[in-house]
């Protein structure tokens, strides 16, 4: 299953900084865009794993997984 997220990125100075509008909290810097690209994509990664992991863990058992799509 494919998600497509959307990334704002801008030029300050000598780096680039970027946002993932969807997730609050992901955001990186580097010095190039190609960079900046890469480090959301492991950011988000990480990101919606350690809130995948929370979620299970505040449910403990006995629940259900659905998917949902918008």
């Amino acid at each position: 299953m494919s998600n497509a997220y959307t990334a704002l990125t801008k030029k300050d100075g000598d780096w680039w900084i970027g946002w993932i509008e969807e997730v609050p909290g992901v955001n990186c810097q580097e010095r190039t865009r190609e960079e900046l690209l890469s480090s959301l994509r492991v950011t988000l990664a990480e990101a919606i794993e350690m809130n995948r992991e929370e979620a299970i863990y505040a449910a403990a058992s006995g629940y259900t997984e659905e998917i949902v799509t918008l």
